[in-house]
């Protein structure tokens, strides 16, 4: 069935069948790899992508359900060659680790931050709940956040070169 989207503000069209999944269609057909396959079962935040404006984990998402769908996987949030205040955070506090899991956690960061500019410890520990890094701890990601989120704010007052 041919299916069409808005990926990374791309819009596009692809044929599907009843069982592709939304993780292979982007990662196999787009060749967008940023997207990991981490447990397969939705548990580990390894393949998330916000889809509509919600965080989904695109291994449990068949790629029909796409159709008409916005989605935003960890390419789009860049801009060219100018990495987002949340991947600037993220580097800066040396919360990448072994980067698998980092670009779910990056746009798990960017969905919690879009709700809640200034979030707490604790809302930050359940916003990025659906993740799971399996290199270490998780305060460097935490504080990754909390770098982010003051990062954003200064992009908006405007000391910073405008961002997405």
């Amino acid at each position: 069935m041919k299916i069409s989207f808005t990926i990374n503000g791309i819009k596009r069209e692809c044929n599907v069948n009843s069982t592709t999944r939304l993780l292979d269609l982007i990662r196999d057909d787009l060749n967008l790899t940023g997207t990991k396959e981490g447990c397969g079962k939705g548990e580990c935040g390894a393949c998330t992508v916000i889809m509509n404006d919600k965080i989904v984990a695109s291994c449990l998402v068949l790629a029909y359900e796409a159709d008409g769908a916005e989605i935003v996987t960890i390419e789009g949030l860049s801009d060219k060659n100018i990495l987002h205040p949340i991947q600037e955070a993220y580097i800066e506090t040396g919360a990448v680790q072994c980067g698998f899991c980092t670009p779910g956690f990056i746009l798990a960061t960017k969905k919690l931050l879009d709700e809640i500019p200034n979030p707490t410890e604790e809302e930050i520990k359940i916003g990025l709940s659906g993740n799971i890094c399996r290199c270490t701890g998780y305060q460097k990601i935490i504080d990754a956040v909390k770098l982010s989120a003051t990062k954003i704010a200064e992009y908006k007052r405007g000391e910073k070169v405008d961002t997405k």
